[in-house]
């Protein structure tokens, strides 16, 4: 399973990867994070732990995962691999690339999918990663350009 999702936004690269990386203030700029946690904190990286809601209507439905984090500042990109919750295994990268006067931030989750007999690959590309992944990266996206444009704009 592989979703990308892709935004421009309106501000400097140093601005949207700082926004990006500085995952512990999301619950505060991304009002579908319930909450993320530093777990440990390691020279080559971290362990953090996040939770979402994915809404559907009027329904919230609470998602959580432990994923070892770290940074590439020379890229600019921020890496995950989730190591608890049901999408263990999963990989995903942020990359943040400049472009004429805006920044693209494009996030990429792979993922084989959970390890459950005869359904585990189609659940992962039918649902978690077109419904959820995608439902969350998405509202992250939007979120980060709103909260670093609104910035620049200052």
């Amino acid at each position: 399973m592989r979703t990308v999702d892709r935004i421009r936004v309106r501000a400097p690269v140093e601005r949207v990867f700082a926004a990006a990386a500085d995952v512990e203030r999301w619950p505060e700029i991304l009002p579908h994070y319930r909450w993320v946690r530093m777990l440990e904190r390691r020279p080559e990286g971290s362990l953090v732990e996040m939770a979402a809601w994915r809404p559907f209507g009027g329904v919230n439905y609470p998602t959580w995962w432990v994923s070892e984090m770290w940074i590439d500042s020379s890229a600019p990109a921020v890496h995950y691999r989730h190591v608890r919750g049901i999408t263990t295994g999963m990989d995903v990268v942020w990359r943040i690339e400049a472009r004429r006067d805006d920044t693209e931030v494009t996030i990429v989750h792979d993922w084989a999918g959970p390890c459950w007999p005869l359904i585990g690959t189609l659940a992962a590309s039918w649902v978690i990663g077109p419904i959820f992944i995608h439902g969350i990266a998405s509202r992250t996206l939007a979120g980060i350009a709103k909260h670093v444009e609104t910035a620049v704009r200052r």
